[in-house]
């Protein structure tokens, strides 16, 4: 009998094993099968609160909803993104601070797929994502034309890819910002344009302090980024508390 049982337990659990991949694939087609949003849906849903969100922090720099050009600042020490609005005049206005409520990896750049690191330098907003599964998303142009270049410098293959700024409030490799500011940044992406926005991610403050202590990778090329990182944040005054 015990021979039966332990038989029988063995061809139940190889049963449930062969059925996982099928379990996992049903599960993915589910989620391709449920109603898909479009960006302008979305806008709909969460546009109205968003935008009234927004109101306040405009009407005290005196800039109009949507700003017609943005720079959003992540800094990956202080973990807040800081959202800038052009004035009329040119100059650079800060709007709001928003807090980071995920991120893994420490400072430094992303090097290649899997390494859990938030990208560092220049980049632009690529797309917008209405379906994501956190909640919505903003897409990253990671990697660009810099982090494409140093790469096949290096020989890494496979620099990684998938860079989001979401909600929720966890995350690899990408800023989870909390659902709501996921709203708040998803709908201010859409009415302005997303090619209106220019995103420095950086890893501390350079308009306050020099990095922290040496960090465990080091290209050659990385003091050059970090330049280019400096003069960008030049242009932005240091953000009065609000």
């Amino acid at each position: 009998k015990g021979r039966i049982f332990g038989g029988l337990l063995i061809v139940l659990l190889a049963g449930l094993l062969g059925l996982w991949p099928l379990r996992h694939a049903m599960r993915r087609l589910v989620g391709r099968l449920r109603p898909r949003a479009s960006v302008a849906n979305r806008v709909r849903q969460f546009g109205g609160e968003a935008r009234a969100r927004w109101a306040p922090y405009l009407d005290a720099v005196g800039l109009s909803y949507p700003p017609q050009q943005m720079v959003w600042v992540g800094l990956k020490d202080e973990r807040v993104l800081e959202v800038w609005g052009q004035g009329d005049a040119g100059s650079w206005v800060h709007i709001r601070t928003l807090p980071i409520l995920g991120a893994s990896g420490t400072l430094g750049p992303k090097l290649r797929e899997g390494d859990r690191q938030v990208p560092e330098g220049i980049y632009q907003i690529e797309s917008l994502n209405p379906n994501s599964r956190y909640h919505l998303s903003l897409r990253v142009n990671y990697p660009n034309a810099f982090d494409l270049r140093r790469a096949k410098e290096e020989g890494r293959a496979k620099p990684g890819s998938d860079i989001m700024i979401h909600g929720s409030n966890a995350s690899v490799g990408c800023l989870a910002m909390g659902d709501e500011a996921a709203e708040d940044l998803f709908v201010l992406a859409a009415a302005a344009g997303i090619t209106k926005i220019r995103l420095i991610l950086a890893p501390v403050d350079f308009r306050k302090r020099a990095l922290p202590e040496p960090l465990p990778e080091r290209p050659e090329w990385l003091d050059q980024l970090y330049d280019q990182i400096r003069e960008e944040l030049a242009n932005l005054p240091l953000p009065s508390p609000k």
